[in-house]
């Protein structure tokens, strides 16, 4: 059911109703008081509690479309909903819901010699449209933090979720509706054809930022095909460094939840770079203790007569697996692992383990990912854990967005001038 494109409607028309009504809830959602967003997202997360059971069985139908597909168990757990994760999309929708409303902050004011005085104050984008895959609860953080930022959105979630994301959208709707918002504030694409994608990423008419949010066939497509205005967010190759000057305990409990905590998330680690000096000691602890955790270590030569591991090839440097793997080297100190970062990272997420402070200052200013760590797992590379109530995505490039997108990255600003009859010489 909803599989199919509406009675009488291709693709093309579909997207361009989808967006007028978007264009137009975004013309009310400009100036909706920041209580009314408040009380929409309220609404929206005691519905999902209230009707938790459903969006379980929702996600049970998703679940066995994901297992006729033959997705990975990485990819079935980023699927996979229970009573503990929708208590975790509740808990993001209110604290969205509690954070400070964005829209009219000032950024700046000032007055000039010539008497105006000038206010940079936040407003939303306008429409925003979001391309994810596989899980589920981007539908309920897109949709909110899109709200909170008084944009309207349009949601194409992944095939393997798509009952999921119904479910869910049902209920942000049911929020909006109870707050007197429009109900296209928030609207998901009714099918899983993949002709909609092609139609939002050239609906310059309707939207006016494209957020993806997915594996790198998608995030590339999107790039490649867009004519909207993209936030990337690409790949995780998450890099972590442990230094000869690491604590050896909190490094090994730092890269065991790094990679293990959840593989199949964008801030799991996929790189294990050691410093030569600790590589015959803590490294050979590191690579014990991933291996005895169930992790597949995919070892260069200076690690590979470790028991339990595998060779690297070329291939395993700048891979994303989302799986229980590990690519693992040594490197000559932080300068190498500068290096290798360089060449293979993909500007989303690294973190050094030492407690040397110069080391760690010389990792922080010569690399440029959108995110940086010291002693601390890179599984905290998330909207949430940054205090944002939720995310959209992490954005590696640097124009406008970059880290994680929570409402304050969906606005943009505009320039309030005000004279007294004042006249330019």
């Amino acid at each position: 059911m909803g599989q199919a494109m509406p009675e009488g409607q291709g693709a093309g028309d579909l997207m361009a109703a989808m967006g007028r009504a978007a264009r137009a809830a975004a013309a009310e959602l400009a100036f909706a008081p920041a209580a009314a967003k408040r009380a929409a997202l309220e609404a929206a997360a005691e519905a999902v509690w209230a009707r938790r059971a459903e969006i379980v069985a929702a996600n049970a139908q998703d679940l066995d479309y994901g297992r006729d597909k033959g997705l990975s168990a990485a990819m079935m757990d980023r699927l996979m909903l229970d009573e503990a994760r929708i208590g975790g999309i509740v808990a993001g929708l209110r604290a969205v819901a509690a954070q400070p409303d964005p829209v009219g902050a000032v950024l700046a004011e000032w007055d000039m010699p010539s008497g105006l005085h000038i206010r940079r104050v936040r407003t939303p984008i306008g429409v925003v449209g979001v391309i994810y895959e596989s899980r589920p609860n981007v539908t309920a953080d897109a949709g909110a933090l899109c709200l909170k930022a008084g944009n309207a959105v349009i949601l194409r979630g992944g095939s393997e979720s798509f009952h999921s994301s119904r479910a869910i959208h049902a209920c942000l709707v049911e929020g909006v509706k109870a707050a007197g918002l429009p109900e296209a504030a928030i609207q998901l694409v009714p099918t899983r054809d993949r002709a909609m994608v092609g139609e939002m990423l050239r609906a310059v008419g309707f939207i006016d930022v494209i957020v993806p949010r997915g594996g790198k066939g998608l995030v590339g497509r999107v790039q490649d095909e867009a004519r909207v205005p993209v936030f990337a967010h690409l790949e995780g190759i998450v890099h972590v460094y442990v230094d000869k000057a690491a604590d050896p305990a909190r490094a090994l409990a730092v890269v065991l939840n790094a990679k293990t905590r959840r593989t199949g998330i964008c801030g799991a680690a996929e790189c294990l770079l050691v410093d030569r000096p600790v590589a015959a000691t803590l490294g050979r602890d590191l690579v014990a203790g991933l291996v005895a955790a169930g992790v597949r270590v995919h070892a260069d030569a200076d690690l590979a007569a470790f028991p339990g591991t595998l060779p690297a090839t070329p291939e395993d440097w700048g891979r994303e697996y989302l799986d229980m793997d590990i690519a693992a080297k040594v490197v000559d100190g932080v300068d190498g692992a500068i290096a290798h970062i360089r060449q293979y990272g993909s500007n989303h997420t690294d973190a050094i383990l030492t407690e040397d402070d110069a080391a760690a200052e010389r990792f922080f200013t010569r690399l440029d990912s959108a995110i940086l760590m010291r002693n601390a797992s890179t599984q905290f590379a998330d909207g949430g854990e940054f205090g944002m109530g939720a995310e959209i995505g992490i954005a590696t490039g640097k124009l406008h967005a970059r880290g994680p997108v929570g409402a304050e990255q969906l606005t943009s600003f505009k320039y309030l001038v005000v004279g007294n009859g004042t006249l330019r010489a």
